[in-house]
């Protein structure tokens, strides 16, 4: 149930059950990389293309029940959304395993709708294509139209609205189909305070019945306020994941001290951050590998090198496209194996 009017945030279920399931997640992709150094002969130019492995997700374990509402935040690159989609099952993990209750439904910003027909129409069609009979998207009809705050502009084509009225048309159609799990990448960064207020209360009225709402946003504010727990990640990793309030809290100090040049000291909340995320970690490993098993015992040993480098670094290990090893390279044991 909702928490007082002082904060208005939601408040989980103590008890309730599993919806998702997520166990040492991995995504890695294999993207051209071009060298730009000068080259001084053709077999040089040749070469200069590369194949790259970059690290998305870096072994995400976490477990979802009914009633939450989970944030998810971090810095731009850090794997939010690839979580997303490999949760909603729209991108297979490189390994890992991922179990849901009920098949997710994912609502980007960026979500495609058809933009000759009209808001109406598009209603109608959306409904349709997430199982509603014809009665049902009916009935729903000016339930979508309240939420998502564009009036009368329902009638009009797809393509005459701005990006921000067809994220929250989109929205709306799949909050009304009343999705068991449903998946919000930044839609609701889109709307003004009205429509905020009344997406929170349509999503409160979701999870009365048992819903579950994963929430991906930038601002660590919006979280805090409307979440009951969050999950901080940085470059792949989970950092922290418990209480929205705090969690976002030791987000935006970390943030606040990146952006004002302080990068000692965004490092060190970081690290501490992530020292204390340890063994919340571990009991997230469901199933824990050989490799993570007979690890335990240097465990203290590796907690100095267990935060992610604060710069950019998405290589994990580069090859020449002419070389003789065709195949995708396996990162090296030593230096990868506590990703």
């Amino acid at each position: 149930m909702p928490n007082s009017a002082e904060t208005e945030r939601w408040v989980a279920p103590e008890e309730s059950p599993l919806t998702v399931v997520a166990h040492n997640v991995r995504v890695r992709y294999k993207v051209m990389r071009t060298d730009r150094a000068p080259r001084k002969n053709v077999i040089d130019k040749l070469r200069r293309k590369q194949m790259v492995s970059v690290a998305a997700l870096r072994g995400v374990s976490f477990t979802a029940r009914s009633g939450e509402f989970i944030g998810v935040i971090g810095r731009n690159g850090s794997g939010k959304s690839t979580l997303l989609r490999v949760l909603a099952g729209l991108e297979p993990p490189s390994s890992g395993t991922v179990m849901t209750s009920a098949s997710p439904m994912l609502l980007g910003v960026n979500a495609a709708l058809i933009p000759d027909l009209t808001g109406a129409e598009n209603v109608k069609l959306g409904a349709l294509a997430m199982g509603l009979s014809p009665q049902q998207a009916d009935d729903i009809f000016e339930e979508v139209v309240e939420l998502s705050a564009i009036g009368d502009a329902i009638d009009l084509p797809m393509r005459t609205y701005s990006s921000g009225m067809g994220s929250r048309l989109k929205f709306a159609i799949s909050l009304a189909a009343n999705p068991s799990i449903l998946m919000i990448d930044e839609a609701l960064a889109t709307g003004d305070a009205t429509f905020a207020e009344r997406s929170k209360q349509a999503m409160d009225a979701m999870l009365e019945k048992a819903g579950t709402v994963f929430l991906v946003n930038h601002a660590a504010q919006t979280i805090e306020n409307m979440c009951s727990r969050a999950i901080w990640m940085e470059r792949g990793q989970v950092v922290l994941d418990g209480d929205a309030v705090e969690v976002a809290r030791r987000y935006r100090w970390f943030a606040h001290n990146l952006a004002e040049g302080d990068e000692e000291k965004a490092k060190s909340l970081l690290r501490d951050a992530m020292d204390e995320g340890l063994e919340q970690r571990r009991e997230m490993e469901l199933l824990p590998t050989s490799a993570q098993r007979s690890s335990r015992g240097a465990a203290e040993a590796r907690r100095n090198r267990s935060a992610p480098e604060l710069e950019p670094d998405p290589f994990m290990k580069i090859f020449s496209q002419d070389s003789e090893a065709r195949s995708f390279p396996t990162a090296p044991h030593s230096s990868r194996k506590n990703e």
